[in-house]
Protein backbone atom coordinates (compact mmCIF):
# COMPACT_ATOMS: atom_id res chain seq x y z
CA UNK A 1 0.00 0.00 0.00
CA UNK A 2 1.19 3.63 -1.32
CA UNK A 3 1.74 5.85 1.64
CA UNK A 4 1.62 8.99 -0.04
CA UNK A 5 -1.94 11.03 0.23
CA UNK A 6 -2.55 14.62 0.30
CA UNK A 7 -3.49 16.77 3.67
CA UNK A 8 -6.73 18.07 1.75
CA UNK A 9 -9.80 16.48 1.59
CA UNK A 10 -9.70 13.43 3.85
CA UNK A 11 -12.12 10.60 2.44
CA UNK A 12 -13.22 8.69 5.04
CA UNK A 13 -16.16 7.53 7.01
CA UNK A 14 -15.18 9.07 10.51
CA UNK A 15 -18.36 7.88 12.21
CA UNK A 16 -17.23 4.13 11.02
CA UNK A 17 -14.41 5.26 12.14
CA UNK A 18 -14.92 5.77 15.75
CA UNK A 19 -17.06 3.35 16.37
CA UNK A 20 -14.72 0.78 15.55
CA UNK A 21 -11.78 2.45 17.12
CA UNK A 22 -14.22 1.99 20.32
CA UNK A 23 -15.05 -1.31 19.55
CA UNK A 24 -11.19 -2.23 19.64
CA UNK A 25 -9.82 0.12 22.24
CA UNK A 26 -12.96 1.47 24.48
CA UNK A 27 -13.08 4.05 26.68
CA UNK A 28 -9.48 5.00 25.52
CA UNK A 29 -10.34 6.77 22.29
CA UNK A 30 -11.94 10.35 23.05
CA UNK A 31 -13.33 12.24 20.01
CA UNK A 32 -13.17 15.90 19.02
CA UNK A 33 -10.25 16.20 21.69
CA UNK A 34 -8.33 19.35 21.78
CA UNK A 35 -4.74 19.22 20.85
CA UNK A 36 -4.31 22.63 23.22
CA UNK A 37 -4.47 19.80 26.34
CA UNK A 38 -1.63 17.63 24.64
CA UNK A 39 0.74 19.92 23.91
CA UNK A 40 3.59 22.38 26.19
CA UNK A 41 2.38 25.40 24.05
CA UNK A 42 -1.41 24.67 25.24
CA UNK A 43 -2.72 25.39 21.78
CA UNK A 44 -4.00 23.79 18.77
CA UNK A 45 -7.31 22.72 17.90
CA UNK A 46 -9.13 19.12 17.50
CA UNK A 47 -8.32 15.99 17.18
CA UNK A 48 -11.17 13.62 15.39
CA UNK A 49 -9.81 10.74 17.89
CA UNK A 50 -7.46 10.63 20.34
CA UNK A 51 -5.60 8.10 22.24
CA UNK A 52 -2.72 6.52 24.34
CA UNK A 53 -1.17 3.67 23.42
CA UNK A 54 0.95 1.80 25.88
CA UNK A 55 2.27 -1.26 24.49
CA UNK A 56 3.79 -2.03 21.04
CA UNK A 57 1.58 -4.71 20.11
CA UNK A 58 -1.83 -2.55 20.52
CA UNK A 59 0.31 -0.18 18.29
CA UNK A 60 1.40 -2.48 15.55
CA UNK A 61 -2.53 -3.11 16.04
CA UNK A 62 -3.75 -0.12 15.33
CA UNK A 63 -1.38 1.16 12.58
CA UNK A 64 -2.73 -1.79 10.65
CA UNK A 65 -6.21 -1.24 11.22
CA UNK A 66 -5.85 2.53 10.21
CA UNK A 67 -3.68 1.37 7.16
CA UNK A 68 -6.20 -1.54 6.25
CA UNK A 69 -9.32 1.19 6.30
CA UNK A 70 -7.41 4.19 4.74
CA UNK A 71 -7.60 6.23 7.88
CA UNK A 72 -5.22 8.93 8.57
CA UNK A 73 -3.15 8.06 11.98
CA UNK A 74 -0.68 10.64 13.32
CA UNK A 75 2.00 9.60 16.14
CA UNK A 76 3.04 11.76 18.56
CA UNK A 77 5.32 12.04 22.34
CA UNK A 78 4.12 14.13 24.94
CA UNK A 79 3.89 17.20 22.56
CA UNK A 80 6.75 19.08 24.02
CA UNK A 81 8.38 20.19 21.16
CA UNK A 82 5.69 19.97 18.82
CA UNK A 83 2.79 23.50 17.42
CA UNK A 84 -0.82 22.18 17.32
CA UNK A 85 -2.41 23.86 14.12
CA UNK A 86 -5.72 26.30 15.10
CA UNK A 87 -7.08 23.49 12.53
CA UNK A 88 -5.86 20.81 14.63
CA UNK A 89 -5.77 16.92 13.06
CA UNK A 90 -8.03 15.06 10.75
CA UNK A 91 -8.21 11.23 11.54
CA UNK A 92 -6.60 9.63 14.38
CA UNK A 93 -3.89 11.03 16.54
CA UNK A 94 -2.09 8.30 19.26
CA UNK A 95 0.65 9.28 21.89
CA UNK A 96 3.34 7.38 22.00
CA UNK A 97 3.03 5.90 25.50
CA UNK A 98 4.94 2.84 25.70
CA UNK A 99 6.54 3.91 29.48
CA UNK A 100 8.18 1.10 31.17
CA UNK A 101 11.73 0.84 31.42
CA UNK A 102 14.65 -2.02 32.58
CA UNK A 103 18.12 -1.77 33.36
CA UNK A 104 20.63 -4.70 33.16
CA UNK A 105 24.29 -3.90 35.02
CA UNK A 106 27.00 -5.19 32.90
CA UNK A 107 28.89 -5.68 35.40
CA UNK A 108 31.79 -3.29 34.53
CA UNK A 109 31.45 -0.42 35.64
CA UNK A 110 28.66 0.31 32.86
CA UNK A 111 24.81 -0.87 32.18
CA UNK A 112 21.92 -1.55 29.91
CA UNK A 113 18.81 0.63 29.97
CA UNK A 114 15.94 -0.54 27.39
CA UNK A 115 13.47 1.94 27.45
CA UNK A 116 10.04 2.71 26.07
CA UNK A 117 9.35 5.94 23.79
CA UNK A 118 7.17 7.24 26.36
CA UNK A 119 9.07 6.82 29.32
CA UNK A 120 9.04 10.45 30.86
CA UNK A 121 13.12 11.76 30.75
CA UNK A 122 12.55 13.79 34.12
CA UNK A 123 11.13 11.15 36.10
CA UNK A 124 14.12 8.68 34.92
CA UNK A 125 16.76 10.69 35.39
CA UNK A 126 15.85 11.20 38.73
CA UNK A 127 15.06 7.47 39.62
CA UNK A 128 18.28 6.29 37.61
CA UNK A 129 20.50 9.19 39.83
CA UNK A 130 19.04 7.08 42.97
CA UNK A 131 20.72 4.03 41.83
CA UNK A 132 23.75 5.18 40.89
CA UNK A 133 24.19 5.44 36.73
CA UNK A 134 24.72 8.41 34.99
CA UNK A 135 24.97 10.00 31.29
CA UNK A 136 21.23 11.08 31.14
CA UNK A 137 21.55 14.25 33.53
CA UNK A 138 21.65 16.45 30.80
CA UNK A 139 17.67 15.90 30.79
CA UNK A 140 16.78 16.87 34.18
CA UNK A 141 13.99 19.21 34.12
CA UNK A 142 13.52 18.59 30.15
CA UNK A 143 9.78 17.56 30.10
CA UNK A 144 10.12 15.45 27.02
CA UNK A 145 9.98 11.84 26.51
CA UNK A 146 12.50 9.18 25.82
CA UNK A 147 11.69 8.54 22.38
CA UNK A 148 10.83 12.06 21.45
CA UNK A 149 14.85 12.83 22.37
CA UNK A 150 15.61 10.59 19.97
CA UNK A 151 13.57 12.42 17.18
CA UNK A 152 15.66 15.47 18.29
CA UNK A 153 18.80 14.09 19.44
CA UNK A 154 17.77 16.31 22.58
CA UNK A 155 20.75 17.44 25.07
CA UNK A 156 21.87 20.52 27.43
CA UNK A 157 24.84 21.30 29.06
CA UNK A 158 27.22 20.08 26.76
CA UNK A 159 25.68 17.00 26.59
CA UNK A 160 23.82 14.90 24.12
CA UNK A 161 21.41 11.78 23.80
CA UNK A 162 23.92 10.43 21.49
CA UNK A 163 26.41 10.52 24.06
CA UNK A 164 25.07 7.60 25.53
CA UNK A 165 22.66 6.21 23.03
CA UNK A 166 23.23 2.94 21.01
CA UNK A 167 20.36 1.92 18.83
CA UNK A 168 16.60 2.46 18.59
CA UNK A 169 14.05 -0.29 17.93
CA UNK A 170 11.43 1.28 15.11
CA UNK A 171 8.11 0.14 13.66
CA UNK A 172 8.51 1.03 9.79
CA UNK A 173 5.12 1.80 7.88
CA UNK A 174 6.57 2.40 4.35
CA UNK A 175 5.14 -0.66 3.15
CA UNK A 176 1.88 -1.35 4.40
CA UNK A 177 1.13 -3.65 1.84
CA UNK A 178 3.03 -6.36 3.88
CA UNK A 179 2.28 -4.43 7.74
CA UNK A 180 4.44 -2.58 9.65
CA UNK A 181 7.77 -3.49 10.49
CA UNK A 182 10.13 -3.58 13.23
CA UNK A 183 13.73 -3.24 12.78
CA UNK A 184 16.13 -2.21 15.32
CA UNK A 185 18.86 0.58 14.40
CA UNK A 186 22.31 0.97 15.78
CA UNK A 187 23.57 4.23 16.70
CA UNK A 188 25.44 4.59 13.31
CA UNK A 189 22.29 4.52 11.11
CA UNK A 190 20.25 6.82 12.94
CA UNK A 191 21.87 9.76 11.86
CA UNK A 192 21.88 11.43 15.00
CA UNK A 193 23.28 15.57 14.94
CA UNK A 194 22.70 18.80 16.85
CA UNK A 195 19.22 18.68 17.41
CA UNK A 196 18.81 16.21 14.57
CA UNK A 197 18.39 12.78 13.44
CA UNK A 198 17.51 10.43 10.42
CA UNK A 199 13.74 10.60 11.57
CA UNK A 200 13.64 14.98 11.36
CA UNK A 201 15.96 14.96 8.11
CA UNK A 202 12.14 13.18 6.37
CA UNK A 203 10.12 16.32 8.06
CA UNK A 204 12.05 19.60 6.74
CA UNK A 205 9.80 22.82 7.36
CA UNK A 206 8.79 24.82 4.04
CA UNK A 207 7.56 28.56 4.85
CA UNK A 208 4.31 30.13 2.82
CA UNK A 209 4.74 33.31 1.16
CA UNK A 210 4.77 35.75 4.48
CA UNK A 211 7.46 33.04 5.92
CA UNK A 212 4.49 31.14 8.43
CA UNK A 213 5.61 27.51 8.94
CA UNK A 214 3.51 25.71 7.16
CA UNK A 215 2.75 21.51 8.46
CA UNK A 216 4.98 19.15 6.76
CA UNK A 217 2.78 16.81 3.68
CA UNK A 218 0.54 14.28 5.24
CA UNK A 219 0.99 10.85 4.82
CA UNK A 220 -1.83 8.06 5.29
CA UNK A 221 0.69 7.02 8.54
CA UNK A 222 3.25 9.46 9.70
CA UNK A 223 5.49 9.39 10.77
CA UNK A 224 6.78 6.35 8.30
CA UNK A 225 9.16 5.08 11.55
CA UNK A 226 8.01 5.37 14.83
CA UNK A 227 10.61 4.87 17.89
CA UNK A 228 8.98 2.32 20.20
CA UNK A 229 12.19 2.03 22.49
CA UNK A 230 15.11 3.50 22.80
CA UNK A 231 18.67 1.71 24.05
CA UNK A 232 21.15 3.42 25.71
CA UNK A 233 24.42 2.62 27.33
CA UNK A 234 24.97 4.17 31.53
CA UNK A 235 27.75 4.59 33.65
CA UNK A 236 28.36 3.79 37.53
CA UNK A 237 28.19 6.96 39.73
CA UNK A 238 28.09 8.12 43.26
CA UNK A 239 24.49 8.36 43.73
CA UNK A 240 25.62 11.35 45.44
CA UNK A 241 27.01 13.11 43.04
CA UNK A 242 24.62 12.44 40.52
CA UNK A 243 21.60 14.08 42.58
CA UNK A 244 23.93 17.19 43.02
CA UNK A 245 24.31 17.81 39.42
CA UNK A 246 20.51 16.78 38.33
CA UNK A 247 20.04 19.25 41.52
CA UNK A 248 22.24 22.26 39.71
CA UNK A 249 20.57 21.48 35.71
CA UNK A 250 17.28 21.44 37.26
CA UNK A 251 17.86 24.84 39.21
CA UNK A 252 19.63 26.36 35.98
CA UNK A 253 16.47 25.70 33.86
CA UNK A 254 14.89 27.19 36.40
CA UNK A 255 16.70 30.58 36.77
CA UNK A 256 17.33 31.02 32.75
CA UNK A 257 14.12 29.58 31.23
CA UNK A 258 10.22 31.39 31.16
CA UNK A 259 7.67 29.66 33.61
CA UNK A 260 5.12 30.46 31.07
CA UNK A 261 3.61 27.73 28.89
CA UNK A 262 6.26 27.06 25.77
CA UNK A 263 7.86 24.16 23.81
CA UNK A 264 11.09 25.42 24.83
CA UNK A 265 13.73 26.73 22.31
CA UNK A 266 12.03 27.48 19.23
CA UNK A 267 15.34 27.97 17.05
CA UNK A 268 18.08 25.90 16.46
CA UNK A 269 21.58 27.62 17.54
CA UNK A 270 23.82 28.49 14.30
CA UNK A 271 26.85 27.65 14.29
CA UNK A 272 28.67 29.76 16.41
CA UNK A 273 25.98 32.06 17.93
CA UNK A 274 23.22 31.53 20.19
CA UNK A 275 19.49 32.22 18.65
CA UNK A 276 18.24 34.03 21.67
CA UNK A 277 21.20 36.55 21.17
CA UNK A 278 20.16 36.97 17.89
CA UNK A 279 16.52 37.82 18.84
CA UNK A 280 17.79 39.80 20.99
CA UNK A 281 19.58 42.08 19.14
CA UNK A 282 17.36 42.92 16.47
CA UNK A 283 15.06 44.43 19.02
CA UNK A 284 12.54 41.36 19.33
CA UNK A 285 12.70 40.36 23.13
CA UNK A 286 9.17 40.87 24.91
CA UNK A 287 8.08 41.61 21.53
CA UNK A 288 3.78 39.86 21.66
CA UNK A 289 1.39 39.56 18.84
CA UNK A 290 -1.74 38.69 20.43
CA UNK A 291 -1.14 36.39 23.40
CA UNK A 292 2.15 35.27 22.22
CA UNK A 293 5.15 36.58 23.51
CA UNK A 294 9.15 36.08 22.50
CA UNK A 295 9.67 35.92 26.21
CA UNK A 296 11.02 39.10 28.13
CA UNK A 297 13.44 35.95 29.93
CA UNK A 298 14.95 33.80 26.82
CA UNK A 299 14.12 35.46 23.32
CA UNK A 300 14.40 31.90 22.20
CA UNK A 301 11.50 30.88 23.69
CA UNK A 302 7.85 31.88 22.63
CA UNK A 303 5.55 31.63 25.58
CA UNK A 304 1.56 31.56 25.69
CA UNK A 305 0.46 34.25 27.97
CA UNK A 306 -2.55 32.88 28.38
CA UNK A 307 -5.22 32.41 25.16
CA UNK A 308 -2.84 32.40 22.37
CA UNK A 309 -3.81 30.80 19.28
CA UNK A 310 -0.98 28.83 17.15
CA UNK A 311 -1.38 31.61 14.78
CA UNK A 312 0.06 34.06 17.21
CA UNK A 313 3.14 31.87 17.66
CA UNK A 314 3.51 31.02 13.61
CA UNK A 315 3.33 34.97 13.67
CA UNK A 316 6.47 35.46 15.54
CA UNK A 317 8.55 33.08 14.27
CA UNK A 318 8.19 34.63 10.83
CA UNK A 319 8.51 37.77 12.26
CA UNK A 320 12.02 36.93 14.57
CA UNK A 321 13.41 34.85 11.39
CA UNK A 322 12.74 37.91 8.59
CA UNK A 323 14.15 40.34 11.62
CA UNK A 324 17.44 37.99 12.24
CA UNK A 325 18.33 37.44 8.40
CA UNK A 326 17.60 40.75 7.70
CA UNK A 327 19.72 42.25 10.13
CA UNK A 328 22.60 39.75 10.62
CA UNK A 329 21.87 38.05 7.74
CA UNK A 330 21.26 34.82 9.48
CA UNK A 331 18.85 31.95 8.78
CA UNK A 332 17.07 30.58 12.01
CA UNK A 333 16.25 27.50 11.78
CA UNK A 334 13.19 25.61 13.66
CA UNK A 335 13.81 23.50 16.30
CA UNK A 336 10.14 22.76 17.15
CA UNK A 337 7.56 21.02 14.89
CA UNK A 338 4.70 21.78 13.46
CA UNK A 339 1.47 19.11 13.18
CA UNK A 340 -1.97 19.75 12.14
CA UNK A 341 -3.87 21.05 8.93
CA UNK A 342 -3.87 24.21 7.51
CA UNK A 343 -7.04 26.63 7.59
CA UNK A 344 -7.94 26.02 3.76
CA UNK A 345 -7.58 21.84 4.71
CA UNK A 346 -9.93 22.05 6.89
CA UNK A 347 -13.98 20.55 5.87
Amino acid sequence: MNQSLTSSHWNFDLAEMTHTLRQRFGARVRLNEPLARHGTFGVGGPADAWLAIDNEGDLIDLVSLAAGARWPLMLVGNGTNLLYTDAGVRGIVVQNALSTWALTDLGDGTAQLVGGAGVNLPKLVNDLAAQGWGGLEWGAGVPGSLGGAVISNAGAHGSNLSDTLQSARILDTHNLETGPQVHDYPLAVLQMAYRDSRFRARRRVEFDNQGRPLPPPRALIEPAEIVTSVTCRLRREAPETLKARVAHYKQHRKETQPPQASAGSVFKNPPGDYSGRLIEAAGLKGKQIGKAQLSSRHANFIVNLGGARAADILALIALARATVRERFGVELELEIELRGETEAETP
